[in-house]
């Protein structure tokens, strides 16, 4: 048990990217017939056990590494055991962890009922659904900028897929929409780094933070025009305006599960805008530009978000448009660029995914009690179990219009107070109060129609609408109702721990701002204490590589400090290479030798 908690900590990270993405291999190794037999498919137990035990065994995961993170320390993985910035890392850190752990509070419960019935509308789903979370898990916990579009990559992926399950036209043609906008951000990001690496010359995080301000004029205007780019192609996967009119009608296709769970997809663009846009690209002019951005899209996001839900036509369009206007509400957070702020938008971030996804939740009990009606707003005869689906609607209600005491209206608490210090206070609390007003009207409107102007169902048997409404549930479909009290619940008990939780929160805002606590962990130095890297960029710095083959390289003496000391002495280092090192390290160091020089060409 000793040797494998050694081991458990040793490669910590990179379990938590390991079990998903093993799970979806075994997944579909296991094969999958096609949707119409898969109820009688006697794998189908096993899938969906596999399934579980793995979201449960990641959920524990998650839960460990943000008890390992709250210390502070920030644990980091060296992937091939190269070192930052010649090899790609990952980092756990309090955010990482605090975004992993709401991962799981969200996939298990909801992929819990969707393996009631709903897993066999389609093929695949337990795999793309465990791809998905090996691409969210990856993207949070990557440290390298170019390994962030891999793993963006590999969750949208799962992502069309999903949103495919159970077939339509109106999925099929709104699938083609969001593979071709995604296609088109991914194009964008590339773009980006392109013009990040070649004015910077590294894609690590860490490594790009502290070259930023030393780069000259010219490619200083051209790394922050790459983070630009970056910032739009986040600002995609975040729904925000301009770049966000897909998510209300792409998300009220999708299936009730696989709506609930994207509620986290935009919350990825989010976080990369923090991460990435926040504290990577931190220089003045990257933060003045990003600053006012992010203030005039969040209050129009938000504001849009909520005139949108009042004009909406369809229960799951309506909810689209609310979550576009707490991501409008997050903006604003960030927008003040400073600790509280964004302690405060960690905070909302978190109630606005559960309270997303309990609504969708909703919106399939609903849906399932309505009949020939739907989600549509239109006067139906009242649902059999119209009394606990409206209690559940008016909570549902209270919690993301942000009324007290719930955590809606602490998270929004939050942010009011920490605009002290912004010239725009103002303006920001009246747009924020005001969005909350209009959230009220929003959810008032939904169920007068919904519940208050419903009518009594046909008593006569021998009229076509009775023998319609007799055929309806009475009950709501399995694990629906169960899953969304368990999201309520947890939402209950993140309001009761808010004190802690925003204590987190905080220290993980103040952790984040902290480059030179991110820099002295990945990058290494040398014997003169000077950091190991490549600045200005040049084509011809080659970094070492597994098999150098005997070509004179002049930085041979830096190699012990970017592997460990066991892979050194190892066979992947050449017999030649060694000689070399050895040669360096007797011979008198000079200071032109502390960077990299060019290799020779054999």
């Amino acid at each position: 048990m000793t040797s494998f908690m050694h081991f458990f900590t040793q490669h910590t990270p990179i379990f938590s990217i390991l079990i998903p993405a093993f799970t979806a291999f075994l997944l579909v190794l296991l094969g999958n017939p096609g949707s119409g037999s898969l109820a009688q498919d006697r794998r189908q137990p096993w899938r969906r056990g596999l399934s579980l035990l793995s979201l449960i065994l990641g959920a524990f995961t998650s839960v460990y590494y943000l008890i390992l993170a709250s210390s502070g320390d920030v644990q980091v993985y060296n992937l091939s055991e190269w070192a930052a910035p010649f090899g790609i890392v990952l980092v756990l850190d309090q955010l990482s962890a605090f975004m992993l752990v709401l991962t799981y509070a969200l996939a298990l419960p909801v992929i819990w009922f969707a393996s009631k019935e709903w897993d066999e509308r389609g093929r695949y789903f337990h795999a793309m659904c465990h791809f998905l979370l090996m691409g969210l898990c990856g993207a949070f916990l990557t440290g390298d900028l170019f390994n962030l579009f891999v793993f963006f990559e590999i969750l949208l992926m799962a992502s069309y897929v999903l949103l495919l399950h159970g077939q339509g036209k109106a999925r099929f043609q709104l699938g083609i929409h969001y593979v071709t906008i995604n296609l088109l951000a991914s194009a964008l990001f590339l773009i980006g780094l392109g013009l990040i690496y070649g004015s910077v010359g590294s894609l690590n995080m860490a490594d790009v933070a502290r070259l930023m301000p030393l780069l000259e004029n010219d490619q200083h205007r051209l790394a922050v025009a790459g983070g630009l780019l970056l910032f739009v192609v986040f600002g995609i996967k975040a729904a925000m305006l301009p770049v966000g009119f897909w998510l209300p009608k792409t998300y009220a296709v999708a299936t009730t599960p696989v709506a609930a769970l994207f509620t986290i997809m935009t919350k990825v663009g989010i976080y990369a805008i923090l991460r990435i846009n926040g504290t990577v690209f931190d220089d003045a002019v990257s933060q003045n530009i990003l600053q006012a951005l992010l203030l005039i899209i969040g209050l129009i996001t938000s504001v849009y978000g909520v005139i949108g839900a009042i004009g909406a036509e369809r229960l799951r369009r309506f909810v689209g448009f609310m979550i576009l206007s707490s991501i409008g509400t997050i903006l604003i957070a960030l927008s003040l660029m400073n600790t509280q702020a964004w302690a405060a938008a960690l905070y909302y971030l978190v109630h606005s995914t559960i309270i997303g996804a309990a609504f969708y939740l909703l919106c399939g009990w609903i849906t399932s009690q309505r009949g020939e009606f739907k989600d549509h707003f239109k006067i139906a005869p009242q649902m059999k179990q119209h009394k606990v689906v409206a209690l559940t609607y008016f909570i549902i209600a209270l919690m993301m219009a942000g009324l007290p005491p719930f955590s809606g209206f602490l998270g929004k608490v939050f942010i009011l107070q920490s605009t002290a210090s912004s010239p725009y206070q103002l303006l920001i609390i009246l747009v924020v109060l005001l969005v909350s007003l209009l959230s009220i009207l929003a959810m008032t409107r939904v169920g007068f129609i919904l519940f208050w102007r419903s009518t009594q169902p046909e008593d006569n048997p021998a009229e076509k609408a009775y023998t319609a409404y007799q055929l309806l549930p009475a009950v709501a479909p399995k694990r629906n109702d169960k899953t969304i009290y368990i999201l309520l619940a947890g939402l209950l008990a993140y309001m009761a721990f808010a004190a802690p939780i925003y204590q987190y929160t905080y220290s993980t805002a103040a952790q984040i701002q902290n480059n030179a606590l991110y820099e002295g962990l990945l990058l290494k130095k040398d014997e003169t204490g000077e950091i190991i890297s490549v600045q200005p960029f040049d084509p011809e710095n080659l970094p070492e590589t597994k098999y150098g083959g005997e070509v004179i390289d002049p930085n041979a003496h830096l190699i012990p400090y970017l592997i460990p000391e066991q892979t050194l002495k190892g066979g992947h280092i050449s017999e030649f290479k060694q000689r070399q090192i050895q040669g360096q390290h007797q011979a008198d160091s000079q200071p032109e030798n502390d960077q990299l020089k060019p290799m020779e060409t054999p």
